[in-house]
């Protein structure tokens, strides 16, 4: 397959999924998350973060807060060895019927215009099911991840995700063997 990109969701699958987080200080990696990152990034692949951030849409915080939550959670991969390429994230409320709100494929259009590669060569990994179909839309290999709400998405995902993982080590493992 050749993958070139991992595009990632942010809360619930790198950062604990904090109900409309809008404070750098609640932002905390999850268990495996380094560990997974590190092993993609030492492919040499991209790793860029896709997120929609409805609080923005419906007024609950600014873009402001997405940008400082944002920086922190790269502050703290970074202080681990781990360097994402880009953040990307959708500010709309999902009533906005915009175009960047996973599922739809504006996110990840914007990353390729950014990062320069080929969708059909990226692994999606999230932990709900609009990143699922996400993936599917663009083309991309999909991995649902159980942290976060995966859980609680499994089922419904059963046709959009091509693999199903605990955490971000057990998919950078699935990751490996598509490289």
């Amino acid at each position: 397959m050749g993958v070139e990109a991992i595009l990632l969701d942010r809360d619930g699958t790198i950062i604990f999924d904090r109900h409309y987080l809008n404070d750098p200080a609640g932002v905390e990696l999850l268990p495996g998350a380094v560990q997974g990152l590190r092993r993609m990034s030492a492919l040499g692949l991209r790793l860029a973060v896709l997120t929609n951030q409805s609080g923005v849409g419906r007024g609950y915080y600014d873009e402001a807060s997405v940008h400082a939550c944002n920086l922190r959670m790269a502050e703290l991969l970074s202080a681990c060895g781990v360097e994402l390429d880009g953040v990307f994230y959708c500010p709309h409320a999902p009533e906005a019927g915009c175009l960047c709100r996973k599922p739809a494929p504006g996110l990840v259009e914007q990353a390729v215009a950014v990062l320069g590669f080929d969708p059909r060569r990226a692994v999606v990994i999230g932990d709900k099911e609009a990143d699922m179909l996400l993936g599917r839309a663009v083309g991309a290999t999909t991995i649902l991840v159980r942290t976060g709400k995966g859980t609680e998405h499994e089922a419904r995902c059963r046709h959009s995700a091509d693999h199903v993982v605990d955490d971000l080590e057990a998919a950078a493992a699935i990751v490996e063997s598509l490289k």
